[in-house]
């Protein structure tokens, strides 16, 4: 008998083996075009920038000097995100709520999803678009459910969550996809 569950643990064990090899090989084969070699949870900038420069007549404009093409916009300063199409185009625009932890200034990619999860503070939250780390703490943007929405963030808590109201949400949702660019500006 010691035999057959030895040989059944090993015979489970190349199979989990094969499973997982297999899903990786499936996880890289469907890396969107053009964002292999990139960085995924790490900014490109390397030093401190400065405020990225502002319209002071419409101060929900743009800024300039955020990046081309689409891409989500992060102020970490004005606490706002822009979603910007082709063209420069700026498809909605919107005020969010930050966790404790700030990313760094830079370039970033979307790199991961989920439809709904609960946050590093105990909140349930839904369309989480992650982009970054910051000492093992993701930073993404989601949505808080219920009356946990209207709940104030514990600053003693790292939260990577940058929350929006949940119309927000489901636009960010729709727009920044695995691969998106998301560009953080003070």
């Amino acid at each position: 008998m010691a035999g057959t569950s030895s040989g059944i643990v090993a015979g489970l064990t190349a199979a989990a083996l094969g499973a997982v090899g297999f899903l990786a090989y499936r996880a890289q084969a469907t890396v969107p075009a053009g964002l292999a070699g990139r960085p995924g949870a790490s900014a490109s900038a390397a030093a401190p920038a400065a405020k990225a420069p502002r319209d002071r007549r419409n101060p929900t404009a743009l800024p300039t000097a955020s990046g081309k093409g689409e891409r989500v916009v992060y102020s970490v300063d004005d606490d706002r995100v822009w979603l910007v199409e082709e063209h420069e185009h700026v498809a909605r625009t919107f005020r969010v709520r930050p966790g404790s932890m700030d990313p760094a200034v830079g370039t970033y990619w979307v790199s991961s999803r989920s439809n709904a999860a609960t946050g590093t503070d105990g909140t349930p939250v839904e369309h989480i678009v992650r982009f970054s780390s910051v000492d093992g703490v993701a930073i993404g943007f989601s949505a808080a459910v219920g009356d946990a929405a209207q709940t104030a963030v514990d600053p003693a808590v790292k939260t990577g969550g940058i929350r929006e109201d949940r119309a927000d949400g489901t636009a960010m949702w729709n727009f920044a996809t695995i691969g998106v660019k998301v560009v953080v500006i003070r």
